[in-house]
């Protein structure tokens, strides 16, 4: 029994310490390998560089035709006709209202009557004068005589005056019982009916008419950004502000045309801390109508600035910071920024916190510290946070598009 387990063993070791040898050669080699082979954390990396980018300021504003005119009855009567319909395109000069004339045509008429008759007072007060002219020639009457004449004649002549003007006020009364537009325009709400009374002192009138071929946006802004805009407005530098402003829709959408603010109230509201400024924009298909809302899309103008996806920067209570690839050994390093304004999924960052040619990770952040080694991705499209950036590889000059 000794024997034959003895030489089973020896057979048992000769024949499988080849096999382990190999085994422990190929695990050293792989660990080998994997060391080798840890160049850092695979996250991607940008080249940053200089672009064209606007940051914007929005403010909410009230549409209204540049001509907006409330129409109201001059006299008072009973509405007898409407000549047009709500939403209606007319011409100035156009008949729209028609209020009972009658009462109008009678006074028209007395009017007249009155003229006629200080009109025949005013030629017997002549015919007077005439009459005792020579008397006072020939002395025969004492001149005290023509005096009174003369007075009785200016008393005629008044009289005629008063009645004609009497008679030019019920004309006109007589002409306002037809309204007309004072502008060309849309017709807007007309809260009355025919039969209905209408009189000069109503609260509510008749319509609105609203010339919309250029319309105007009016909003506000605080003090703060009024001060900005000012002193922006005029820079040649690279912060200028846009001339042109643009008009976003209550339905979301751009209008096609710009426009430009021409005209702002001069004075701060001391209850408010905000100025009212007005914007014009041009109008030839008449979508914008009065009343409407919409949102006034400043810009500021950035020829050449330095963009970053929002989501390469991290926040530290009111500090932001990205992380810097050091291209000489592979690691980051922490670096604060200053952010300018936004545009979009971006931040614009001030040239004096970054520059040109420098590199950053833009994804990954939590896994970095100062000092971490990383690995930058390949050359390749990489969508971030609803932002699609290019990845370059950082040992190359030539940078990418955001």
């Amino acid at each position: 029994m000794k024997i034959t387990y003895y030489n089973y063993h020896f057979r048992f070791t000769k024949t499988y310490i080849p096999i382990l040898t190999v085994l422990v050669v190929f695990l050293l080699s792989s660990c080998k390998e994997k060391v080798e082979k840890d160049e850092g954390l695979p996250l991607p990396v940008m080249t940053l560089h200089e672009e064209k980018a606007a940051k914007s300021f929005q403010y909410l504003g009230s549409i209204e035709g540049v001509e907006n005119v409330a129409i109201r009855p001059q006299v008072d009567g009973i509405l007898e006709e409407i000549y047009v319909d709500e939403g209606d395109f007319v011409e100035k000069g156009q008949p729209l209202f028609k209020i009972n004339s009658q009462p109008y045509q009678e006074d028209l008429k007395n009017a007249l009557a009155n003229v006629k008759v200080e009109r025949a007072k005013l030629k017997k007060a002549k015919t007077e004068i005439d009459r005792i002219k020579p008397l006072i020639d020939n002395e025969v009457i004492s001149e005290v005589r023509m005096e009174t004449a003369m007075a009785d004649y200016e008393v005629a002549q008044s009289s005629l005056d008063r009645a004609q003007a009497v008679a030019a006020n019920m004309r006109i009364n007589l002409e306002f019982t037809t309204i007309k537009a004072p502008v060309s325009g849309f017709m807007g709400r007309i809260p009355k009916s025919v039969g209905n009374l209408v009189k000069k002192t109503d609260n509510e009138p008749l319509t609105v008419l609203s010339n919309v071929e250029d319309v105007y946006v009016y909003f506000s802004m605080s003090e703060s950004d009024y001060l900005y805009y000012e002193r922006m407005k005029g820079d040649s530098t690279s912060k200028k502000m846009n001339s042109e402003v643009k008009l976003v829709l209550s339905d979301g959408s751009e209008y096609e045309k710009a426009g430009i603010i021409d005209a702002n109230s001069g004075q701060i509201d001391k209850s408010t801390g905000s100025i009212n400024l007005r914007a014009k924009f041009e109008n030839p298909d008449t979508l914008l109508r009065s009343g409407s809302t919409g949102k006034i899309i400043m810009e500021q103008i950035y020829p050449n600035a330095i963009l970053i996806p929002q989501g390469a920067t991290t926040a530290i209570q009111d500090k932001r910071f990205v992380f810097e690839f050091q291209a000489e050994d592979s690691t980051v390093v922490r670096r604060e920024i200053k952010i300018d304004g936004r545009t979009g999924k971006k931040y614009i960052v001030s040239g004096e916190t970054l520059n040109p040619k420098d590199k950053i990770v833009v994804s990954g952040l939590n896994k970095l510290t100062n000092g971490v080694k990383v690995n930058p991705m390949q050359v390749g499209s990489l969508v971030l946070e609803n932002t699609t950036a290019t990845m370059v590889d950082p040992t190359k000059e030539s940078g990418s598009n955001l």
